[in-house]
């Protein structure tokens, strides 16, 4: 599993139309974490930068890697 970027963070949740807290609250992390990683002050623990991009792959968004054109991230279609 690749690490998420900032940006890559910060747009699935705009997808989602989730605040901060609640990403935290769904990977059961610290809120503190999201927003000191979105800010780009530190980068999370391994273990909970993988909650962050669990959560967030759970809740349907898919993390397209870098392939020359910037990493990026996508809503999947709801079955």
């Amino acid at each position: 599993m690749g690490q998420i970027s900032v940006e890559q963070c910060r747009g699935a949740r705009a997808m989602l139309g989730w605040s901060q807290s609640e990403l935290a609250e769904a990977a059961r992390v610290s809120r503190a974490t999201v927003v000191d990683f979105e800010r780009g002050l530190r980068i999370p623990h391994r273990n909970n930068l993988v909650a962050i991009r669990e959560a967030l792959e759970a809740a349907g968004i898919q993390f397209i890697p870098e392939n020359g054109g910037g990493a990026g991230v996508r809503l999947t279609k709801k079955r």
